[in-house]
């Protein structure tokens, strides 16, 4: 069985990143998501992502990955924002794109 090297999941984007690497990407991460939210209208503009306080520490002295990632995975899912017509989950540039070709469910 190969074994996986541990990643951290990134608390803005939801993706995931090496336990070293993070620390750099996070940042940069905050960065670039604070300038695409300056963009946007301001109706759709949401509160800066905070980062979750998981400090479960395991018996071995080591942080609770799996709790930590969890707690990643849903701060970065809170910030979708629903589609009014269909109420499909999106970021909020992408959900600008989503719009133009979205149309309501006719009646059959």
């Amino acid at each position: 069985m190969i074994r996986r090297p541990p990643t951290v999941v990134c608390y803005i984007c939801g993706r995931e990143y090496g336990t070293k690497s993070i620390s750099i990407h996070e940042p940069q991460c905050l960065k670039k998501w604070q300038n695409e939210n300056n963009l946007l209208p301001k109706e759709l503009r949401r509160p800066e992502p905070k980062k979750p306080e998981v400090r479960t520490i395991t018996a071995k002295g080591f942080y609770d990955l799996e709790a930590l990632n969890e707690a990643a995975w849903t701060s970065a899912q809170s910030q979708l924002v629903p589609c009014t017509t269909c109420g499909r989950t999106f970021l909020p540039d992408r959900l600008i794109v989503h719009k133009r070709s979205c149309k309501p469910k006719s009646a059959k």
